[in-house]
């Protein structure tokens, strides 16, 4: 049995459990919905856990015969038919994480704004050979780090385009930012982008936006990127070899509700590139898009126990042993609220919405506020649903002192993994007390 309450009985709480063939679902939903010849890019950041990771590279744990199922790193494809994500990192945590998940460092998109050469030179080191770039002096450290390792890295220019067109979602352009070339000053700028030693320019990445409101807003801007990809390219006049034209595919995070489902998009990306890029069909230049949220949201769901309640001055509040270090939604810093939970057995039927508390001595450990919650008493079991993105990794985990959450994997009623993060501290001087 893996239902929440038997799971919480074994393996206590607060803990995650992750679904891989809910994670199955979402790549396979998402790869139908653009078209064949679009690669898609994890963003690994959104869940690192090495079960979800081997499980969005191979699509199946094992091949029919039980060997393990291997790609081409410039295939969408595994040796089993299945389409299958490339990794998007940001950090020498992820490549590790994702290396040692299976992936290849010809597989890995390297981005980020502020790339070390230390962490430069161990990426390439172990292999990864393309990296998006945010500015003339991000492209020159890759380039001189490239040059002392005697490799050549190909440079994707991230684009922080001046305009947009899905005004309704979360825009991550258009206004002052370290991510990425403001695409005003790329035409200016083409000289000195080809000549930096060390490197090929490859090609464009974009990121216009998160989480789009809707289909119409999401195919707006894929197809104003598009548009605005094919100008950079005639004003660098450099023969791109890549485009990865960004994300923005939604989700529900930590309330009800389902992924949507993109009917319109694959016919209207299809043909966007057809008008703008002619040879996108035979790889030239090959096309991507990226994900987070949208792969593992809905494969999550948190087990929290009520330890306490109380009334405060007319507000009632439910005391969790899940907080902010266990679920922090990015640092706890606003963007979970509000969440939704679900009772478990117990739970009565009458009550007053409560405040969801974390266990830590800060006001601020609050999950969400006023949510509707049945005559909550200590022992209760609740569950948060769509929790799979943005959990232990984007939390406080290490704020005063608590054990991580257990991440319990299963692959529908059958139980995969139970594992735990621990933090171990290490001398580079001195020695322990």
């Amino acid at each position: 049995m893996t239902g929440p309450t038997e799971l919480a009985r074994r393996f206590g709480t607060p803990a995650y459990v992750y679904d891989l063939d809910r994670v199955a679902a979402a790549r396979d939903d998402l790869f139908a919905a653009l078209p064949d010849e679009v690669a898609v890019f994890y963003a690994a950041k959104a869940n690192p856990h090495p079960e979800i990771l081997r499980e969005l590279r191979t699509g199946t744990a094992h091949g029919t015969d039980g060997s393990h199922s291997t790609r081409d790193a410039h295939s969408t494809r595994d040796t089993h038919g299945t389409r299958a994500c490339r990794a998007e990192i940001s950090s020498v945590g992820e490549l590790d994480a994702v290396l040692r998940a299976g992936y290849d460092g010809s597989e890995v998109l390297y981005t980020g704004p502020g790339k070390t050469t230390g962490e430069l030179a161990e990426a390439m080191t172990r292999g990864v050979r393309m990296f998006s770039v945010e500015s003339l002096g991000d492209l020159r450290r890759v380039g001189e780090t490239a040059v002392r390792l005697g490799v050549t890295a190909d440079c994707l220019i991230r684009v922080n385009n001046a305009t947009g067109a899905a005004a309704t979602s979360i825009r991550m352009t258009g206004v002052p930012s370290q991510f990425g070339f403001d695409s005003e000053t790329l035409p200016g700028l083409a000289a000195e982008l080809r000549e930096v030693p060390g490197t090929t320019l490859a090609g464009l990445h974009f990121f216009p936006l998160s989480n789009a409101k809707d289909e119409a807003s999401l195919v707006a801007e894929f197809r104003h990127t598009i548009a605005t990809a094919a100008a950079l390219r005639d004003a660098l006049g450099v023969p791109f070899r890549f485009v990865d034209i960004g994300g923005g595919f939604a989700a529900p995070y930590a309330v009800q509700g389902h992924r949507p489902a993109y009917g319109g998009l694959r016919d209207a990306l299809t043909a966007s590139l057809d008008e703008h890029f002619p040879g996108w069909r035979d790889g030239a230049p090959r096309i991507a898009c990226e994900s987070g949220r949208y792969l593992v949201a809905d494969s999550g769901t948190l087990l929290t126990t009520v330890v306490n309640v109380k009334d405060s001055r007319g507000t009632r509040y439910a005391v969790l042993d899940a907080g902010i270090n266990t679920f922090g939604g990015m640092s706890g810093l606003g963007r979970i609220l509000p969440v939704s939970v679900e009772p478990h057995e117990s739970v009565g039927t009458d009550g007053t919405p409560a405040h969801l508390a974390g266990p830590l001595c800060t006001p601020g450990d609050l999950l969400g506020r006023a949510v509707p919650l049945p005559d909550p008493a200590p022992g209760d079991l609740l569950t948060v649903p769509n929790a799979g993105s943005y959990g232990p990794t984007a939390s406080l985990l290490m704020f005063l002192g608590r054990p991580a959450p257990a991440e319990i994997v299963v692959r529908g009623d059958d139980l995969v993994s139970v594992s735990r993060i621990q933090h171990i501290r290490t001398y580079e001087h001195g020695q322990a007390l």
